[in-house]
């Protein structure tokens, strides 16, 4: 592991330059800075969720998943290491399995509300799809580990069901969408 910290501030990013982890400077707004930095979001917004209360099956998984990211953004900020392995995304799909095996068959989209850990839990699902494409777009310019863009999508399914998981737990069902809904509103 790297130096610790001890002094917060540093003022090395006055002038709108950051330090990665090989210690090479890049602009702040660098495609690598922002997958990392978009998966930091993505990891305080699961943090959110986790303040809620939870149902057991989604709780320890959730704190695994707030370690992944941890590596996962560690990963994006040092070039050319690598962390995240298809066993990391393996195990998301295992939980995502158990997880999905008993709610109902999906028959209508679902909008993203419900109770707080429910709206939380589909926010962090918009970040990691942001997250990923931001991978994406760091992968167009340079050879990253494609693992990283494979377990971020993986982990927006797993949010998505996790949602479903909660929205049972906090209000017994989902939000469904219901199409022309706004239209019956301004009708006089």
């Amino acid at each position: 592991m790297g130096k610790r910290l001890s002094k917060i501030y540093t003022r090395t990013g006055d002038h709108g330059t950051t330090g990665l982890g090989d210690g090479s400077r890049v602009p702040k707004d660098h495609p690598r800075v922002a997958a990392y930095g978009t998966t930091d979001e993505l990891n305080s917004i699961i943090g959110m969720v986790l303040a809620e209360d939870l149902p057991d099956s989604l709780r320890e998984p959730l704190i695994r998943i707030q370690h992944d990211l941890f590596d996962l953004g560690g990963e994006l900020c040092v070039p050319g290491w690598t962390a995240i392995t298809p066993g990391y995304t393996e195990r998301l799909e295992q939980s995502l399995d158990a997880l999905n095996a008993d709610l109902p068959a999906l028959e209508d989209f679902i909008l993203p509300g419900g109770g707080r850990a429910t709206a939380a839990c589909h926010l962090a699902r918009t970040v990691c799809r942001r997250a990923e494409r931001a991978v994406w777009t760091l992968k167009g310019e340079e050879d990253i580990n494609p693992e990283v863009a494979r377990y971020l999508n993986r982990l927006s399914d797993w949010l998505f069901v996790a949602a479903r998981v909660l929205a049972r737990h906090e209000q017994g069902e989902e939000v469904i969408w219901q199409k022309g809904y706004s239209q019956g509103a301004q009708q006089d």
